[in-house]
């Protein structure tokens, strides 16, 4: 890599910050390339520059919440759509779970710029993570994230018998969406009617497809756990912040 880049997609590389949070720096002259201040957006750098930003930009960031929600069913993930309401409309004061200890006093201002990294479809329910970080953002959902994502699902089998354990295999690799193959998965049976799936990816609905191609429908879908992150004794419809120790 010789060719200048944006100064904002190397912060981004060098996992500063987002790529919007980047560009909101250097209009604010709080990012220095090789010590000098670079305040004009869209400014160009080569790879061994040295790029370093103000303190005020690492405080504003160490401010940025990161929320978990046990999100119900009936909630989307993101905008409000068709009538609706998006899981950010359940943080609130009165829903926050009585066991969070983490010291971080909950206030309206916290509800800007939080977004869904990674989302959960309407009729499933579980972890879902609200952040204002970009860099949690990144981890979890840009191009090259390898965070895993785990989900207990029930099924029942819409052939006569038990789901043979070729298709069991074909779960775990081999079978394709999209036209795409899919990246190898970890699925096994918990019990007689629940299936434990770890994903690297999350292609749209792509659980209750697999399961489509293999004769199982899926009647029950829980996310518990993200990465080193699991949803634990959260109760529905309640949140809690990331605590400090804990990393996805």
């Amino acid at each position: 890599m010789t060719e200048p880049v944006r100064l904002s997609k190397r912060m981004s590389e060098l996992g500063l910050c987002s790529r919007r949070e980047a560009d909101e720096w250097i209009e604010k002259g709080w990012v220095r390339v090789d010590g000098q201040v670079v305040s004009v957006l869209g400014s160009k750098v080569l790879p061994h520059q040295r790029v370093s930003v103000e303190r005020q930009a690492a405080a504003e960031q160490s401010k940025r919440v990161t929320i978990l929600i046990n999100k119900p069913m009936g909630f989307v993930s993101g905008q409000a759509e068709d009538g609706y309401k998006p899981a950010v409309a359940l943080v609130e004061s009165a829903t926050r779970w009585k066991e969070d200890h983490v010291d971080t006093q909950f206030h309206p201002t916290q509800l800007r710029s939080l977004v869904p990294a990674g989302r959960l479809d309407i009729d499933s329910v579980g972890l879902l993570v609200l952040t204002q970080d970009g860099r949690i953002a990144k981890q979890l959902i840009g191009e090259d994230s390898s965070v895993d994502k785990e989900y207990l699902v029930r099924v029942q089998y819409t052939k006569p018998g038990k789901l043979p354990d070729s298709d069991l295999k074909r779960l775990n690799h081999g079978l394709s969406l999209d036209g795409k193959a899919l990246k190898p998965a970890k699925v096994r049976w918990q019990n007689d009617d629940q299936l434990s799936f770890i994903l690297n990816e999350g292609k749209k609905r792509q659980i209750r497809r697999m399961c489509e191609l293999v004769g199982l429908k899926v009647v029950g879908l829980k996310r518990v756990r993200i990465g080193g992150v699991k949803l634990g004794d959260l109760p529905t419809g309640e949140w809690r912040y990331l605590r400090p120790d804990e990393q996805f």
